[in-house]
């Protein structure tokens, strides 16, 4: 007999993310029956110029099993916890954004290595997944329950991008094809964290960004690589977003020298301490759901033990 407490693990999914599983798995069937559809809906650098259209439908493409089971169960997994806190239509809108521009990225590299290395491989390599976006949203919950305990691993959520990212450099190695899936999850964790950094609007004050240090580039490296990254991290800061550590006062905006509402690590903090509530909300509602269910199972044995 299953336990209610392991049922109710696997309730609660969204309808925005069952529907975006129809998705993956109807895309992983029909390049299994069709194989020629690949060619029209993968990222192939080749044919991206004639066949725009596949920056964008190359992330809902698995071309094997195992990476349409790992992004069914992740994407239904995470977005349990992201989708009722950051709301379905900018729950959709950062998967889109982070799927093309990591698509877009991909895209340069391959042309890029192609010129570098005359393989012709780069250009005619097969590319998508949904993996990209996954490494995106993990960089969602990096920024919503950073300290929260994975309880399966014991590792706390703030060090599982960099965890995926490193386990799949060290698997790069023993692969034939790295090129086929490191830069995209690279890609989508980049992409991912740029967007959460500088550009979702906050709903409660409309302003955009996360600018709190808990979530600087840094953060996705050891403590002591920290100092090396972080002046690293500023000139790029400065170069690709027109944002200075300069302008920031106690890390927050402002405009002379008083602080725009909102935009300082207050904001960022409520939201994590949203994300920790929403998280221990539903874990207590599974456990009084499973109480309930485990009580009425037992009710009938009462009765039919009394009867006796």
């Amino acid at each position: 007999m299953s336990s209610p407490a392991g049922a109710n693990l696997f309730t609660g999914f969204t309808r925005l993310c069952k529907g975006l599983v129809v998705v993956l798995v109807c895309g992983y069937i029909a390049v299994q029956i069709f194989p020629s559809v690949v060619t029209y809906v993968a990222l192939i650098p080749a044919r991206t110029i004639p066949f725009g259209w596949n920056l964008i439908t190359a992330g809902y493409i698995e071309q094997t099993l195992h990476g349409v089971l790992s992004s069914t169960i992740g994407l239904l997994f995470i977005g349990k916890l992201l989708e009722p806190i950051w709301g379905s239509r900018e729950f959709l809108k950062f998967i889109f954004i982070v799927n093309f521009l990591t698509s877009v990225c991909v895209f340069i590299t391959a042309i890029s290595l192609y010129y570098v290395t005359m393989q012709e491989n780069y250009l005619y390599m097969p590319l998508s997944g949904f993996s990209g976006v996954l490494s995106g949203l993990l960089v969602g919950v990096k920024q919503i329950i950073p300290d929260q305990e994975i309880s399966p691993l014991k590792i706390k959520a703030k060090w599982l991008p960099s965890i995926v990212l490193l386990l799949a450099i060290v698997v790069s190695f023993f692969t034939i094809e790295p090129a086929a899936y490191l830069p995209i999850l690279i890609f989508g964790t980049y992409i991912g964290w740029i967007y959460l950094r500088y550009f979702q609007r906050k709903q409660e004050t409309g302003f955009k960004g996360d600018p709190s240090d808990e979530f600087a580039f840094s953060t996705f490296f050891p403590e002591f690589l920290r100092p090396v990254i972080d002046p690293m991290a500023s000139i790029f800061d400065r170069t690709l977003c027109g944002r200075s550590e300069a302008s920031v006062d106690a890390r927050g905006y402002t405009v002379g020298s008083a602080p725009l509402p909102g935009s300082d690590p207050i904001e960022a903090t409520r939201r994590r301490e949203r994300g920790a509530r929403a998280l221990e909300e539903r874990l207590a509602t599974e456990r009084l759901t499973a109480a309930g269910t485990k009580s009425k199972t037992d009710e009938p044995e009462r009765d039919a033990t009394d009867n006796v």
